[in-house]
């Protein structure tokens, strides 16, 4: 079977339909003799690929663009599907132990890390919101795209920053799976077991694509759903909103401002896999419906959970009886939610265990992509290949880091913000300064001869580091301006600041010198 045999292809509208894609295609016609440097070299198929190509049902389509005929009719569905699946990967239990850490770990109150939360996840799929748009336009993986903004090269450290983000992130989901399992079972089964069941099933979905996944997340958000009912009518009763540990106000405003960056992190996680999610929508889907439904079926799902786990946190720190009797592990927490539920309790534990999957496939299928981007020998090997490869890496991770489950959020998180908010911020100033009324040739998205050469981006970015290292404020390091703001951290505020301050004159020059 061929792989666009796998792919249903659908008939497209009428493409000059789109004034988007009229512009792209005017780009590419200026240079028709450069379509064919634009394509990969043919790659003889071996044996592997073949058999994984023959596999019903598993998607063995590489990093390569979705031709238009090969896309989804935009039906009135559509948004419904979107909003679902946007619904259902953010609305995951690996959050509610972020929103925890609003009270149990830095001991702010109800309130205060409630409104953090929320505005700091508003804020974060704003970006996402902007970064999907740009899978209908163009058909390529978000990492493609930022070729055309980042350069050819340059663009590949964002593919192993985004590597490193995925394993930190499955990593963190298989961790906090296998407690629940094993706090489930009573502890007859280990954590180390259950991490390998939750690895397990998010590779099972990720190899078999983007169509699966998508049709899997359409009915995944229905369960957690229930489940997190049944959580606010258990444990509701018990939220503490008055509690909050005494502190100096500059220290307040410190603790403040550090879990609106970690709310913001977690959703700019999902920026560098945004656009992947719609490479099957035709350049048709308009750019301002595709930025709403992404940023309020995101925000809404990471609302919700935040807000239990801000609850369940508050529960923790009040009650030296459930402290005692569950302990203060992520498992344990959540496993407050279900104090004197008996079996039921146990069973909504497991529909959690799922919601855990649902938010591990979508970064388990990336990762392959991402190794593909990476090219020379790695864009040989079949997705497959890779996303079984990622899986054992961050289940090894997983193992080792068990124990250490808050200091790894707290550690990883904020650094997940400092680079996509960079990123983030290349790719607006070069689309609104430099590119809005050029457009883009997507054909050219292999051709490194034609994609800019990323001198101005990669100096920006290195520029940006220096700004995220010097307000930084992690428990290995604090930075000089982090220390003169109280322990605030101020990373992400200072790369992004510092990046949108170099960018736009570094490219200027680049463009007058270079040309493109």
């Amino acid at each position: 079977m061929k792989p666009e045999d796998v792919e249903k292809a659908h008939n497209s509208p009428t493409l000059e339909s789109s004034s988007q894609f009229h512009l792209d295609k005017s780009a590419s016609n200026s240079s028709s003799n450069d379509t064919d440097l634009a394509k990969p070299d043919p790659v003889p198929q071996t044996r592997c690929q073949r058999w994984i190509a023959s596999l019903k049902n598993v998607e063995s389509r590489g990093i390569e663009p979705i031709a238009i005929e090969n896309r989804e009719l935009i039906t009135p569905s559509t948004i419904l599907h979107m909003l679902l699946m946007w619904f259902s990967m953010t609305l995951a239990t690996n959050n509610i132990i972020v929103g925890s850490m609003g009270t149990l770990v830095l001991g702010l109150s109800f309130r205060d890390a409630a409104l953090c939360a929320v505005f700091g996840c508003l804020a974060g799929n704003c970006t996402v919101g902007f970064i999907s748009i740009w899978g209908p336009r163009s058909g390529n993986r978000t990492l493609i795209v930022a070729r055309y903004f980042m350069g050819y090269y340059p663009s590949k450290a964002c593919i192993i920053l985004n590597l490193f983000t995925n394993i930190g992130y499955s990593m963190v989901n298989s961790v906090v799976g296998g407690q629940i399992l094993s706090v489930v079972s009573g502890g007859r089964l280990s954590v180390i077991v259950g991490i390998i069941i939750v690895a397990v099933a998010s590779w099972a979905m990720a190899i078999f694509g983007m169509k699966i996944f998508q049709l899997y997340e359409r009915v995944a958000w229905l369960p957690q759903l229930l489940v997190i009912c049944v959580m606010i009518g258990s444990a509701g009763p018990h939220f503490d909103f008055n509690i909050q540990t005494p502190m100096s106000p500059e220290s307040l405003i410190a603790k403040r401002l550090t879990f609106f960056s970690l709310a913001l992190s977690i959703a700019l996680a999902w920026a560098p896999l945004a656009a992947d999610y719609y490479v099957y929508l035709p350049p048709q889907m308009k750019s301002s419906r595709t930025f709403l439904v992404t940023v309020f079926a995101a925000t809404n799902g990471m609302s919700v959970v935040l807000l239990m786990g801000i609850g369940l946190g508050t529960v923790i720190a009040s009650s030296a009886h459930h402290a005692t009797k569950y302990g203060t592990t992520p498992g344990g927490v959540l496993m407050t939610a279900y104090d004197g539920l008996g079996g039921f309790g146990k069973f909504c534990a497991v529909i959690n265990v799922l919601a855990l999957v649902a938010n591990n496939t979508p970064g388990a299928y990336s990762m392959g992509m991402n190794f593909q981007m990476i090219g020379g020998m790695f864009g040989k090997v079949p997705r497959p290949v890779f996303t079984t490869l990622a899986t054992v890496i961050y289940a090894a991770c997983a193992m080792g880091g068990r124990d250490r489950l808050y200091e790894v959020f707290k550690s990883f998180l904020p650094l997940i913000g400092y680079w996509v908010m960079m990123f983030v911020v290349i790719v607006f100033e070069e689309h609104t300064i430099f590119r809005r009324n050029r457009g883009y040739d997507w054909s050219q998205w292999n051709c490194r001869d034609k994609l800019p050469l990323g001198i101005a981006a990669a100096v920006a970015f290195l520029i940006g580091w220096a700004g995220a290292i010097v307000g930084m404020s992690q428990g290995y390091y604090i930075g000089p301006i982090a220390q003169m703001a109280g322990g605030a951290d101020l990373g992400l505020w200072l790369g992004a600041g510092f990046t949108a301050m170099f960018f736009p004159p570094l490219r200027a020059l680049e463009l007058k010198f270079i040309g493109r």
